[in-house]
Order: structure tokens, then sequence, then C-alpha cells
């Protein structure tokens, strides 16, 4: 295991509508409302803590994701900083810590992220670190013709046999999914084995593919203006 964890959580403004299409795709992804990150070190004591809210001036919460986290249009205005302000926080923490990654539910938060950096204009330093997920390790704690993952809420309160309040904040679950990790870790069901047998998360193909098609559709273009200007020229 690295020497640095970062525990990461997000809450959005609504819900992916098309996980396969690129990050610049209008429409296909929501916007992190909140951001919270915890950087422990590798035997659970907590180096620093960050916790931001995204001021909504390119974005609406829808009232779906408002009844889940609470977060309405106002209080983010009230509250909310510069979206590449908050990013660039967590992308120097990334690129200092080089950190193994950790979320519940990682696919949706590194998704997130990465949407949140290019939204930014930054790298994505996530697309180079090792990221782990804490919900795909539940599948052994879950009977068979139930849910295939235990939710975070439902892990931690199997593990400290005590609710966990105010979920849905991204500190208060950025904070419960490291302690969920490290008890898992002192349990034994978490290893490095474990760890390392988790497949790396990549950004959508769909980006890959709109890249190429936008530099073949380019190329086609300055091929007809050059066949265009040497008619031109022979007229």
């Amino acid at each position: 295991m690295r020497e640095y964890l970062l525990f990461v959580d997000t809450e959005t403004s609504g819900i992916p509508h098309d996980w396969a299409q690129p990050y610049s795709a209008l429409g296909s992804w929501p916007h992190i409302a909140q951001l919270a990150w915890v950087v422990c070190s590798r035997d659970g004591q907590e180096i620093k803590v960050e916790n931001h809210y995204i001021l909504p001036s390119d974005y609406d919460v829808s009232p779906a994701s408002v009844r889940v986290h609470g977060l309405t249009y106002e209080f983010l205005q009230q509250h909310g900083q510069p979206r590449h302000e908050v990013m660039q926080r967590l992308f120097d923490d990334l690129r200092r810590y080089q950190p193994l990654v950790v979320a519940h539910f990682m696919k949706l938060d590194f998704h997130m992220l990465g949407v949140g950096f290019h939204r930014a204009g930054l790298d994505n330093p996530l697309e180079t670190l090792p990221t782990f997920c804490t919900m795909l390790t539940t599948s052994r704690f879950v009977r068979a013709g139930r849910q295939g993952y235990l939710r975070l809420g439902e892990l931690y309160e199997r593990l400290f046999h005590a609710p966990l309040q105010r979920q849905h904040d991204a500190l208060v679950d950025a904070y419960a999914t490291a302690r969920c990790f490290f008890e898992l870790w002192r349990q034994g069901d978490i290893t490095e084995k474990i760890i390392a047998a988790q497949p790396p998360l990549r950004r959508p193909v769909g980006a890959a593919r709109s890249n190429r098609s936008a530099i073949l559709a380019g190329v086609a273009l300055l091929l007809l203006l050059l066949l265009a200007a040497y008619f031109i020229f022979l007229s």
C-alpha cells in the first residue's frame, strides 16, 4: 500500500445520463456541488482534510438531488467557491501525496472528478494514480438474491454497530469511508492483494473516439479547403 491514502467523496447536481460519453459531452454528466477529501498516512493518521462547495455558476441542482443531500442553489451561491480554485487544490494534493485514492462507489467519484478537472481546464492526475473502491469489497457481506453491495451507511453500521449520521454530506462520507477502509484492513477483508486486484478505471471510451473523429473531420475539412483553393487557382 502507498505511503498516503486520499479518501474522497462528491455530492452532485444530478446523475450521469450516459457513462460512455466523453466528459465534454453536454448533458451527459452532472456537476460537482460538494467535494471533500481526507489525506491519511498508511497507518491511519490524518494528515489533512478539505471540504468545499462549488459555485453553481453554470449548473442547477435537480430537485431529486436536493432531496438527497440538501444542497440548494441558494446555499451553493452563498457558500460556493469557483470550480477551478477547488479542483486546483485537489490537483495539488494528488500530485503532492501520490496517494492511493479511495472512495465508496469509486466509479462515480472517479468520473465526476474527471469531469471536474475537464471543466476546470486541468489535467486529471487520477489517471496515473491507483484507485480503490470500498463498495466492491462488500459483496461478500451481502446475502444471495439481495443487492450486490452494501451502501456506505450499511457498511458503517455493520462494522461499528451504530448508524452513520448526516449521510450524503461529502465530508461525512469521506471520513466514514476512511474509517471503514482501515477497519476492513484491520480485519483482513482488505489486503495488498485485494487492492491490487481491482481493475484500474479509465475515462470513457467515447472520449477517445470523439477525439479521433474530431481529428479526422478536421483533416477532411482541410483537404476540402485545399482542393477548393486548387480549383480556384486553376480557373
